[in-house]
């Protein structure tokens, strides 16, 4: 019903927008004809006679002329509204590698269709821009302006103040006032030639533009930077909201100031009644849509009568601003302020954002462009004045910011950071620069200089803030990175990814079979993963989480469900501790989000589930590409031991006790760092009362043979000139640790322990298949960057390299379609030989003996053509 709703939306406006430009075009025409007829009449001093016969035609043929020259103008709005769109997103692209937000795309698009670049050619002017197609992009422009503004004031949650407290509100109000003082002495530069402005007006209109924080803008970058979770990411969010209401009120003043020439009654009858239109949306509007919300049923979206009801109390509030005398954005800003939060505010959000920010607000940018005309800064002074303000305005944003944040105590580099980003532009600085301009306030010279700065400001901040702000530096480095190193009596930190509620069953069970007690107990980071869109519905996710109430959409009700099902484990098992988090990013980067959350965390093992999921007849199929890119990514960067879960539903007690949960699980251990990393994981799951483990070594027949015809001599046999090869250290590690775990085996059958010895990839296939078919859960390492015998033959048609030969050999299709598989890879410390036990290993050597050997997991690092690719 949604998708059937939204189609109609946009078909609706579709055919509203067109009749609305029919309108507005048949009232000017009449208009033009009531001009024409008045000024016949007062040049003859007599009314109109009917037109003879002649003057009839030439009528006759202007009607038609005017018909014709009508369609061409249906024709031409559609042409430069996709050449509009499509220059927009060809920027977009290109900025891409910069990290440009989108809105520099926007604004230089409309700026290269503008008089200061390919408008500079009449030509080109008058072919693509004539002015009967500019009258409708700039109604289709204003239109999205008035929806824009509106989603802004939805997107803007003002309970978050509370959240930051008085720290907020000072560092906004301080992060305007420099940048305001800097406005107020450049407006008396640029007004030398506008003496017909009010001086207060010009003054009230240039440091709103040069103190005001986009929020919206700020927002996105917010996100792509790794920021919006952070204590840094809530205050920039909060000071912005802050510093755009302010702004905005600022912005009602000078316009109702710039109606008049002196401040008159008129003037202050705009501002009270601009002032009674809040009260009437805060104590009339808002308790109204809080009804609706009341009457809609839980679980169910808003009707869509109530929607349209909405929607049209926008233009509605536009129209009551701009009859009052303020602007008709500011009507739809504080309508969308008054919105409840809830899941009507993203619903708004969803079925507006793409249309609105996708279509009509790019036919914005480049209204605004064609009105910028460079041509008009002239002369060396003017232009050092532009770099000047420039810097200046830049600074005084981030000394105000940095004393305020230094008063609180917060880091020298984190102030300079917050300063930066509140430099943050764009939308709201062109929207007050255009609302300037309309009113004759801002002069071409004066409105192309703001311009610049609002460019040059927004596309800085957000390579400067990468360069500056790294918070992987501050991280201190921990030791407990693999499951070896991990004490016996000591906490088992997992952070586990999920895509979607799918994956949260098997992983449960999983983490329960890990044997989590007092004595050893688990805590859980439940991280899920949410793609960023671009869609400010997707941020809202991060301060929704938590509250009570119908989900507000799919993602949401994803995010209740996956936070609901670990919280009921955590009150039902022993010995669990479960943080939930969510990761928003674009896929390309959400790698960074999980090593991040793994290093802050200080985690030792991260659980992530495999891109393919099966199907109901046991095939496997792929969910989303992307996440394969993400495991790759993952297990390159990964600060610790990482685990692939192939998900095959791990069957079990959906009750979580430990005295009900039954698993066979088997490990196959060919040797190497993972393989070892792997039977860690399972020592500690075997002593769970419900685990049934078989470990099945597999053995080369060449090694065989040479164990059983070596000679013996004594280890310290000064005749022996003893050579130890990484191959030979290696299987010393495997023959250690395997030692120590079966003089540890418990002695009630619940652990088996077999050797199998093959000679090729063939007969290690034949052995796993002849496997009983009672486990439900196989065990792994993935064998990185080693190369044995009994494995020859199995990458040349590997499908999945990143789970290894045998991974990739059970997570196929044609493999035992009821078994989940979990691939282990190790942690790989980047120190030396000489230094790894002193910087790595964190147990004395009387600790050691429990879970780990010294220096087991100690290895080379991965080649770079080891990496998956």
């Amino acid at each position: 019903m949604g998708n059937l709703f939204q189609c109609l939306k946009v078909n609706l406006l579709v055919e509203l927008l067109p009749m609305g430009i029919k309108v507005i075009t048949m009232v000017h025409r009449v208009e033009i004809r009531h001009a024409r007829r008045a000024k016949t009449k007062g040049q003859t001093g007599q009314p109109n006679k009917r037109p003879d016969g002649p003057t009839r035609r030439v009528k006759l043929k202007a009607i038609q002329a005017e018909k014709i020259n009508y369609g061409d103008r249906r024709i031409l709005w559609k042409r430069d509204v996709t050449l509009v769109v499509t220059i927009t997103r060809l920027l977009v692209f290109i900025l891409k590698p910069l990290r440009q937000p989108r809105v520099i795309s926007e604004i230089l698009g409309g700026i290269i269709l503008g008089p200061s670049v390919l408008g500079k050619s009449p030509k080109f002017a008058d072919a693509l821009f004539p002015q009967r197609s500019v009258m409708v992009l700039e109604t289709m422009a204003n239109v999205g302006l008035l929806y824009f503004l509106f989603i802004v004031g939805v997107e803007m949650d003002i309970s978050s103040i509370k959240r930051t407290g008085k720290k907020a509100i000072v560092i906004a109000v301080a992060g305007m006032i420099l940048p305001f003082l800097i406005g107020v002495t450049f407006s008396f530069l640029l007004r030398q030639k506008t003496q017909s402005v009010k001086q207060g007006t010009f003054i009230l209109f240039l440091g709103v533009a040069l103190s005001v924080t986009a929020f919206p803008v700020l927002a996105r970058i917010l996100a792509e930077l790794k920021l919006l979770n952070k204590d840094i990411g809530e205050i920039a969010m909060s000071s912005a909201l802050i510093n755009d209401i302010v702004a905005w009120t600022v912005l009602a003043f000078a316009i109702a100031m710039s109606e008049e020439n002196n401040m008159t009654l008129a003037s202050i009858w705009v501002i009270l009644s601009s002032v009674a239109f809040v009260l009437f949306c805060i104590f009339l509007v808002r308790p109204t849509i809080a009804w609706m919300i009341k009457r809609t049923p839980e679980g169910e979206t808003i009707s869509e009568f109530y929607l349209c009801l909405i929607l049209t109390g926008v233009m509605i509030s536009g129209f009551i601003t701009d009859a009052i005398g303020t602007h008709s954005v500011f009507g739809a800003f504080v309508f969308g302020l008054i919105i409840p939060n809830g899941p009507l505010v993203v619903t708004l959000i969803e079925r507006l954002e793409d249309f609105v920010s996708g279509l009509l607000l790019p036919i914005f940018f480049a209204i605004s462009g064609l009105k910028t005309e460079f041509s008009a800064i002239q002369g060396a002074g003017t232009w050092g004045a532009l770099v000047v303000v420039i810097v200046l305005a830049c600074l005084g944003k981030v000394a105000g910011t940095l004393i305020v944040a230094l008063y609180y105590q917060m880091p020298f580099h984190e102030g300079v950071t917050l300063g930066l980003l509140m430099n943050t532009k764009g939308l709201v600085e062109m929207i007050v620069l255009n609302v300037g301009k309309d009113q004759k306030v801002l002069d071409e010279k004066s409105f192309a200089i703001m311009v610049i700065v609002a460019v040059v400001m927004t596309g800085s901040v957000t390579p400067i803030v990468t360069t500056i702000y790294r918070p992987a530096r501050k991280f201190s480095p921990y030791k407990r990175r693999t499951i070896q190193r991990i004490k016996r009596d000591s906490e088992f930190r997992v952070l586990v990814c999920i895509h979607t509620p799918r994956n949260v069953p098997t992983i449960i069970n999983l983490i329960e079979a890990s044997h989590p007690s007092k004595k050893s107990p688990i805590c859980i980071y439940a991280l899920h993963l949410v793609e960023l869109t671009g869609r400010s519905s997707a941020m809202l996710i991060v301060h929704n989480t938590r509250k009570s109430g119908p989900a507000a959409n799919r993602t949401q009700a994803q995010s209740d469900h996956i936070i609901n099902a670990f919280e009921n484990y955590e009150q039902n098992a022993i010995g669990v501790s479960v943080q939930p988090l969510t990761a928003i990013s674009p896929y390309s980067t959400m790698h960074e989000d999980i090593c991040n959350v793994a290093e802050d965390k200080r985690v030792a093992f991260i659980i992530i589930p495999f891109h393919k999921q099966q199907t109901v007849d046991g095939g496997m199929e792929n969910m989303n590409p992307s996440y394969r890119t993400i495991n790759q990514n993952v297990l390159v960067n990964a600060p610790c031991s990482v685990g692939i879960l192939v998900d095959r539903g791990l069957t079990g007690s959906t009750r979580i006790s430990s005295n009900q949960v039954t698993h066979h699980v088997a490990l196959l251990f060919f040797g190497g760092p993972d393989d070892r990393e792997a039977l860690a994981y399972v020592w500690r799951m075997s002593e769970h009362p419900g685990i049934n483990l078989t470990v099945m070594r597999f053995i080369s027949a060449n090694e065989a043979g040479e164990g059983s015809s070596r000679p013996s001599f004594e280890e310290n046999d000064p005749r022996v000139l003893t050579i130890l090869t990484d191959n030979d250290r290696e299987k010393q590690l495997n023959e250690e640790y395997l030692n120590s775990f079966k003089s540890k085996m418990p002695k009630d059958g619940s652990v088996v322990y077999l050797e199998k010895v093959v000679s090729n990839g063939d007969e290690t296939v034949a052995a796993i298949r002849s496997i009983d078919n009672i486990h439900d859960l196989f065990i792994v390492g993935r064998g990185h960057g080693s190369v044995s015998p009994l494995t020859a033959g199995l990458t040349d048609w590997s499908e999945c390299p990143e789970l290894g030969p045998i991974g990739d050999l059970l997570a196929s299709s044609d493999f035992a379609a009821t078994v989940s598989v979990l691939v282990v890879q190790q942690y790989v410390g980047v120190a030396s030989a000489n230094t790894a036990t002193d910087t790595l290993t964190p147990d004395s050597p009387q600790q050691q003996t429990e879970f780990n050997t010294p220096n087991v997991n100690q290895r080379t690092p991965p080649r770079a053509s080891d990496s998956p690719s």
